[in-house]
């Protein structure tokens, strides 16, 4: 059997800007997207504290260490600039890799800086 598990989170992270006329998808600091190991074009599910609206979509790589978290497209309805949020992705084990995996945990500071990383 296999089941889908967390594989990283990046905790709490405030939105820089909401672009509506952007295709889609949501721009993120590269080095927060190392740090939790999402590659660009991965899928994420977004969960906004502010407002509680959930939705998925795709990483892009933004600029390293300028700590931007975009929301585009039709997202934009769901995040604007300023929200609290949280960005997980989730990946397929098999019994055997479950018993071992452990997320990634990243959290950070009120400009989107890392503080703490935890596995």
């Amino acid at each position: 059997m296999q089941r889908i598990m967390l594989k990283a989170k990046i905790h709490r992270v405030r939105v820089t800007d909401a672009n509506l006329e952007y295709e889609g998808s949501i721009t993120i600091d590269e080095a927060l997207m190392e740090a939790a190991d999402i590659l660009p074009f991965e899928q994420v599910q977004i969960y906004n504290v502010t407002n509680g609206n959930r939705f998925e979509t795709y990483a892009l790589k933004g600029e390293r260490g300028s700590g931007v978290i975009c929301i585009n497209g039709a997202a934009a309805h769901k995040a604007t600039t300023d929200d609290l949020i949280i960005i997980a992705s989730y990946g397929l084990l098999d019994e055997e890799e479950h018993t071992r995996h452990r997320p990634k945990l990243v959290y950070v500071d009120e400009a989107n800086r890392i503080i703490q990383v935890k596995s």
